[in-house]
């Protein structure tokens, strides 16, 4: 289990991300078309997950946003936005934002969340998922992970972007 902070206070995650260095999968995303997404859709780029609890909430949306941006300067490298969301809402958002340069991924239908230990067991979002950034390598392993230490805050980009140099 995790602790981080919602708005200043105590919140608890089902476990904890997985490590630098571990190799790790994920089955079961949706695209916005309804398919499947699992790490290998992505076989060979590098993946950065902005992992985040709703795509309706100001600090999610302006994480989306910042990292469209960064990503028309990524090479090699897919940014994929996962959330609890249904792929219609994703959908609906990305497009009244001009969202192209990342893909939405909904864990409606997955083991994600609890597999990754982004759960939230305990504050009013409980059941969605804590905001975290991980980086994979194009073998999937992991490069880079943060768990951001109160959900209202955006993740550091930076070190998101240092571990892809």
């Amino acid at each position: 289990m995790a602790s981080l902070k919602f708005r200043g206070n105590p919140a608890n995650t089902n476990g904890n991300l997985p490590t630098v260095g571990q190799k790790v999968t994920f089955s079961k995303l949706v695209k916005s078309d309804l398919s499947e997404a699992t790490n290998s859709t992505y076989s060979g780029k590098r993946k950065v997950l902005n992992i985040f609890p709703s795509i309706d909430t100001g600090t999610c949306a302006a994480s989306v946003r910042q990292f469209n941006k960064l990503a028309s300067d990524m090479r090699n490298t897919v940014v994929l936005n996962v959330s609890l969301d249904l792929p219609f809402a994703q959908s609906r958002f990305c497009g009244a934002e001009g969202i192209k340069n990342c893909e939405s991924l909904s864990g409606f239908k997955s083991s994600f969340g609890t597999d990754w230990g982004l759960s939230l067991t305990d504050s009013p979002l409980a059941g969605l998922y804590a905001r975290a950034v991980v980086v994979l390598s194009e073998d999937d392993k992991v490069l880079h992970t943060e768990l951001v230490g109160d959900i209202v805050d955006e993740p550091n980009y930076e070190a998101a972007l240092k571990a892809l140099a």
